[in-house]
């Protein structure tokens, strides 16, 4: 497909053949994480390394764990003077039932102009955007003005302890000069009805706290009276979590998501105004409440019990796992509240803890991303908004890197992006990938 009349622009056709063939590769390479180190990102590790070569850059393979594999790349600037910016997303992908889709979720197939498979949208798609750019500019011997580090991680869908922790813990070197980055996951089309077409730029993520419960009873017979019974107490404390509603925290970042949606929506949110009412305004969003309704509290969801061996044998000890997530600000109240319900016979510990992130939306950084996106899409609009989830921008954090989510896609009406990523029928339109690529192109060269 050729760039559109008027937004002609350097990408080549074949970066535009390479996102696609890219793409379905990546997929066909199974990096399926099923937690706990069931993982091998080594194929696509050194599948992204190959093609970071062919382009003249120097990929580094990095292990923790073999097979366990990351890729890193430097692309030197022409301003030694300027700051870094990194580049990154993840070779894992969640599993998937093959009998659940309507393809092979590791076929990698293109039918009918999308390219089907795990990964499409989390996040292969991306990594071959990454790739097509950076040979493209090969091609050429474009030099972008900062440094730009290419980073392909494994691990990013279970703890990253492998992936993006160990890069920063261990290889911090290779992140010298990096002020921001830019990943997964947002500049997709998200269709808000009447013709209003928005761009969500992540510049926030929820903090993460996985969370493992314990209680201890005393065991005996099923037949028997036993008030120290671990399961009862258990089920309470889990009943209570799983009911309880988090008051509404606004941060920033949420805060000019509002403001901006409301405001293409024909509405003036003044969220200073006394007894101002968020689930009100949000009801008159339409579809596009979507976008802050899940970052607007804390939020924790029991998502797996274990308990007993026997149906007649009351167990002495029982355990219960919950999905912990706190806004930017948000971590106290979430460690004083789940003390409090928990209550006194359960107990709690992280079962993994990560940090919440914002990132500021009146910077130039963020200003550029818009200005990316609605250069080729002058009809959308960009919006800030915070990730309900986690991205490794958390990892990389810890090296003083600002992240916002930014891998661009223009979605057809009725294409539900968001429900796509870990879900049945994972796919990604080759109109969306060639768009992604023009944008994330024109964006390095102006970063």
């Amino acid at each position: 497909m050729a760039d559109a009349p008027g937004l002609l622009g350097p990408v080549d056709q074949q970066a535009l053949d390479e996102v696609v063939t890219f793409t379905s590769e990546l997929i066909r390479i199974d990096t399926t994480n099923r937690g706990g180190g069931d993982c091998r990102e080594r194929p696509a590790a050194e599948y992204a390394a190959e093609r970071l070569a062919a382009a003249g850059l120097e990929p580094t393979l990095l292990e923790r764990t073999p097979g366990r594999t990351n890729v890193v790349a430097r692309i030197p600037g022409t301003d030694p003077s300027a700051e870094a910016l990194l580049v990154h997303g993840h070779l894992d992908v969640v599993p998937a039932e093959a009998a659940d889709w309507t393809v092979h979720p590791f076929s990698g197939e293109v039918r009918d102009g999308v390219v089907w498979g795990r990964g499409a949208v989390d996040m292969k798609n991306m990594d071959a955007m990454i790739l097509a750019v950076v040979r493209g500019w090969a091609r050429t011997g474009f030099r972008p003005r900062r440094d730009i580090v290419i980073a392909f991680t494994a691990d990013e869908e279970d703890s990253a302890e492998d992936g993006s922790g160990f890069l920063a813990d261990r290889h911090a070197e290779l992140f010298a000069g990096c002020t921001e980055g830019i990943s997964e996951s947002g500049a997709f089309t998200f269709h808000a009805g009447h013709g209003l077409s928005l761009y969500p730029i992540a510049a926030g993520e929820r903090g993460t706290g996985w969370l493992k419960l314990t209680a201890e009873g005393r065991a005996g017979h099923g037949s028997k009276v036993n008030r120290a019974n671990a399961v009862s107490a258990l089920a309470a404390a889990v009943a209570r979590i799983g009911a309880y509603e988090w008051p509404i925290r606004i941060t920033p970042t949420v805060r000019a998501a509002i403001t901006e949606i409301a405001a293409l929506h024909g509405i003036t949110a003044d969220l200073d105004e006394p007894g101002f009412d968020v689930a009100q305004l949000l009801a008159k969003l339409g579809p596009a409440a979507a976008l802050v309704e899940n970052t607007i509290r804390n939020s924790s969801n029991p998502t797996m019990l274990d308990a007993g061996y026997k149906v007649n044998v009351i167990p002495g000890h029982a355990t219960a796992f919950v999905d912990g997530r706190m806004v930017p600000g948000g971590e106290d109240e979430f460690r004083e509240t789940l003390d409090r319900l928990t209550g006194p016979e359960v107990s709690w510990e992280y079962h993994h803890r990560e940090v919440a992130l914002q990132a500021p939306v009146d910077a130039p950084t963020y200003a550029k991303l818009r200005a990316a996106v609605e250069r080729f899409d002058p009809d959308g609009h960009t919006v800030p908004y915070c990730m309900s989830g986690g991205t490794d921008a958390k990892q990389f954090s810890r090296l003083g890197i600002t992240g916002y989510g930014f891998s661009p896609l223009k979605l057809p009406v009725g294409f539900d992006y968001q429900a796509l990523f870990h879900g049945v029928d994972e796919r990604v339109p080759v109109d969306a990938l060639h768009f992604g690529v023009r944008v994330l192109d024109h964006y390095l060269r102006t970063a």
